[in-house]
């Protein structure tokens, strides 16, 4: 006797995802059913939240989901060209949701300089594979002019010059900066080569009159203020 296989329109209509959905709302699915909606469908074999979850187990979870390759995608039994690339633009649609920031920022207490850095970089940030430097420019009445990855490392560093966050601030007359930078470790433990970096841009923003308020670290949902641990 072959494998039990259950369509998806077998199932009681509360178990099916989308109509889940529509009855109960988003939230109210998990992250395989809310996959399984995006697949559109299984294969002769499997309904589409056990593919979603054959996926979800393969790499571990939706983060690691998100990096894997539309290669490494469709090497899953079940995911072609267009499964995999309904799921890379479904992932990078609520990346993108994530960091949307609508309204300008504005940093009036040393509460707002971390919350502002985790807060709009946490959700990008921690999946990226390699360091990615990242500095806020601020003006005058601390509102955000921009933000810009200025180095992206290797696999275990971040490379950043004094020129190159300068640059920026120069040019846009900012007043002040938030620096960060992620862990691809998810440690946001910093190192002894994230504080001498630190102090160098401060050095150097001093001499331009242009103030480092703090260096934020993003690890995985986690993060590091070196002005609150007193490093800086």
């Amino acid at each position: 006797m072959g494998d039990y296989y259950v369509c998806i329109k077998d199932m009681p209509e509360s178990m099916r995802p989308r109509e889940k959905l529509m009855l109960k709302g988003e939230a109210a699915l998990n992250e395989a059913e809310l996959l399984a909606i995006v697949l559109g469908g299984g294969t002769k074999k499997i309904n589409a939240v056990d593919l979603a979850m054959q996926l979800l187990s393969k790499h571990k979870n939706l983060r690691q989901l998100r990096e894997a390759s539309l290669e490494e995608l469709m090497l899953e039994k079940g995911i072609g060209p267009a499964k995999a690339v309904s799921i890379k633009a479904a992932l990078e649609l609520g990346r993108r949701a994530a960091v949307d920031a609508p309204t300008k920022m504005f940093i009036k207490s040393p509460e707002d300089v971390i919350n502002a850095a985790a807060g709009a970089n946490m959700e990008e940030m921690r999946y990226f594979d390699r360091e990615h430097f990242r500095v806020m420019y601020l003006d005058r009445k601390g509102g955000l002019l921009v933000m810009e990855d200025v180095s992206v490392g290797g696999l275990h560093s971040s490379i950043v010059h004094p020129r190159e966050v300068f640059k920026t601030a120069v040019k846009k007359s900012a007043a002040s900066m938030i620096l960060l930078h992620n862990h691809p470790s998810g440690d946001p433990t910093p190192s002894r080569e994230d504080i001498e970096i630190t102090n160098r841009l401060i050095e150097a923003g001093k001499l331009m009159g242009i103030e480092v308020l703090d260096h934020v670290i993003i690890g995985d949902n986690t993060y590091c203020s070196l002005k609150a641990r007193g490093l800086i």
